[in-house]
């Protein structure tokens, strides 16, 4: 099996927010929208998800026209599209979402084995100045540690 192709991440879920639980979900596009997504031509850093009428979407991604297609309709690039989930996964993640303090993500884009877009999900809660700042500290000192340890070992 081959490696998922990887389209766009959104690095800042992870700086912004405490991520727990991770779901896969499919996307709904539009023909023209695949071909751009094949181009890597995607944007999710900004990118949430709504929970509307027992349905999910994707809001704030951003997907650049293809440049090539011919179609008469404007498609709109920030528009939003539903995600294709099992009706379970969606009452679990309304009942999760509904908590204080937790809001689903999304946090990357790609194309699975089979050639099929997927949106990896997940349910996060969001940092605090402080705790963002002490993750930084963390990091950087695990970082010196590793460094320090290469040093050694020559």
């Amino acid at each position: 099996m081959t490696e998922p192709q990887s389209i766009a991440r959104n690095k800042k879920a992870f700086r912004d927010y405490t991520i727990s639980d991770r779901l896969e979900a499919g996307l709904q596009l539009k023909g023209c929208e695949v071909k751009s997504l094949r181009e890597g031509r995607a944007n999710i850093s900004d990118a949430y998800v709504r929970v509307e009428r027992g349905e999910v979407y994707l809001v704030n991604a951003h997907i650049t026209p293809y440049s090539k297609a011919n179609t008469f309709e404007e498609i709109n690039p920030i528009r939003k599209r539903k995600l294709l989930l099992h009706a379970n996964e969606i009452k679990r993640l309304i009942g999760q979402s509904e908590r204080k303090g937790y809001t689903i993500v999304a946090l990357s884009l790609y194309f699975n084995a089979r050639g099929k877009a997927k949106v990896q999900i997940a349910l996060g809660i969001g940092k605090k100045q402080f705790d963002k700042r002490e993750t930084i500290k963390k990091r950087i000192h695990n970082r010196d540690m590793e460094r320090a340890l290469k040093q050694r070992h020559r």
